[in-house]
């Protein structure tokens, strides 16, 4: 027996209907997955257009921006009024300024380093608004915050300090512009050179360059005179080689020309004869490196008369040209030396006396601070010294108690070393220092007599280094 099943008309005609909506539910599903399909091209296609970025600020370097942006909210009473480089920079500057750049604003945090390596300066510009030029971002090291009006003040306040101590310090570099020679130089207590290099020293610590509104032609002439020197000299820096204590001149514009070339090469600001000024410098003091490790007076390489005075400001002017980045002969071998050779001056636990055997202490902050620049920070001989200032940091301006050339060391070895050493200092010291400024912008020479202080520019010049200390340099650390 068979079964046959048949389909009568009825059921066809549903089975017809239900293929054709079919047929038009498919169809209506695949023009709604392709309208899908092109909805996601089409926005991935728009989606630069809409992406989030970060706030992009144009600034033209040398000119007045029409929108600035907005200032902080603190005190600041420093009118910088732009002024055209001297002739003298003019020609090699100009093709080498900076066209209008676009630069995203951003914050770093970094923890503070030792006064140390070239890497250690940054590598980028930001804007300064307050003097209409491009300025550099320190974004780690010793320099970060130096360069920057608000950093300037948010360090200084952070480490105690007031903000009348940052219109103290550029009131100093006014009244040291007034009194600048015309060919660059400021000629006090016989020194010229020195007291250039010093003064060279203040306006760098504010940095101040070259192309800087207000100070950029007294900065610019006291470079060249320097280099000038250097060139007269066969690379020494002094007012006369033929005079025995040229080793305290030669390191201290040491110090200033290499510092200024840091600051210059970050500017991208080509000073001519600076690099080999300060190599030719650099080299003069490893090359005549006394043989018991210390420096002498007319730099005599044997025998001689070497203290820890002079030494610390070989050690010094070392370190700003290591910073640098050029190249020296044997520069960390020569300052290895420099920082044992004041190790033998040590008595007592951590004072540093003026030679060996010597029972002097002034220089007791000098050595603290070349060991913490040459990363000897956490040894017993510079904890120590650092007890020693803070037991020992009294300060009146009328009496012996102002010797502003240990303080100038202790300023800096005490921020260095931070904590209640600083603050007892900060409280003790710079107060007092800020106070026993003239209306004029200057010091007048202290009660202490004992480092042949003869002269209010050698005063200002070692007062504004240490209001400076705030910021000129991070504390050390290892």
């Amino acid at each position: 027996m068979s079964l046959h099943a048949t389909i009568t008309p009825e059921t066809q005609a549903n089975l017809e209907i239900q293929k054709r909506n079919a047929s038009i539910m498919s169809f209506f599903i695949a023009v709604l997955f392709c309208s899908l399909i092109v909805a996601i091209l089409f926005y991935i296609a728009l989606q630069p257009l809409f992406k989030n970025e970060e706030p992009m600020i144009t600034y033209s370097a040398l000119a007045e921006t029409k929108d600035k942006l907005k200032e902080p909210d603190f005190k600041n009473q420093v009118q910088k009024k732009p002024q055209s480089t001297s002739s003298s920079l003019s020609n090699a500057l100009a093709p080498h300024i900076p066209s209008p750049i676009a630069i995203t604003v951003t914050e770093t945090d970094l923890p503070s380093l030792d006064f140390g390596e070239a890497s250690d300066f940054g590598d980028g510009i930001d804007p300064d608004p307050d003097n209409g030029i491009t300025e550099i971002i320190i974004k780690k090291g010793p320099m970060q915050k130096r360069c920057s009006a608000k950093d300037r003040i948010d360090r200084l306040i952070k480490e105690g300090g007031k903000e009348e101590y940052e219109e103290k310090v550029v009131s100093a570099l006014k009244w040291l512009q007034k009194t600048q020679q015309p060919d660059g130089s400021w000629n006090a207590q016989g020194k010229p050179v020195a007291m250039t290099g010093l003064a060279l020293l203040c306006y760098l610590g504010h940095c101040e360059t070259p192309l800087s509104p207000e100070f950029g032609e007294t900065v610019e002439k006291a470079i060249l005179y320097l280099i000038a020197n250097g060139k007269k000299n066969g690379g020494g820096l002094a007012t006369s080689t033929a005079a025995r204590d040229w080793s305290y001149e030669h390191p201290i514009a040491t110090y200033a020309i290499a510092e200024a070339y840091t600051l210059c090469k970050e500017f991208k600001i080509p000073v001519p004869g600076l690099e080999e000024s300060v190599i030719a410098a650099g080299n003069l003091i490893i090359g005549n490196q006394n043989a018991n490790g210390g420096w002498a007076y007319a730099y005599e390489v044997s025998g001689g008369h070497v203290d820890s005075s002079v030494v610390c400001w070989q050690l010094q002017a070392l370190k700003a040209c290591k910073t640098t980045g050029l190249e020296f002969s044997d520069i960390d071998k020569s300052a290895k030396r420099g920082i044992e050779y004041l190790e033998t001056c040590e008595h007592g636990k951590g004072m540093i006396g003026y030679k060996p055997g010597s029972k002097t202490t002034s220089m007791t902050p000098g050595g603290v601070l070349c060991f913490q620049q040459w990363g000897k920070g956490k040894r017993s001989i510079t904890r120590n010294g650092v007890k020693w200032v803070n037991e020992n940091n009294n300060f009146d301006y009328n009496t012996e108690s102002a010797n502003l050339y240990m303080h100038y060391y202790a300023s800096q070895a005490m921020i260095n070393a931070g904590g209640s050493a600083w603050t007892k200092y900060n409280k003790n010291v710079m107060g007092k220092l800020a106070d026993s400024q003239l209306p004029d912008g200057s010091w007048p020479i202290p009660g202490d007599t004992a480092h042949s202080m003869s002269s209010p520019h050698y005063a200002t010049c070692l007062a504004t280094l240490m209001m400076e200390v705030y910021y000129r340099f991070l504390p050390s650390s290892e």
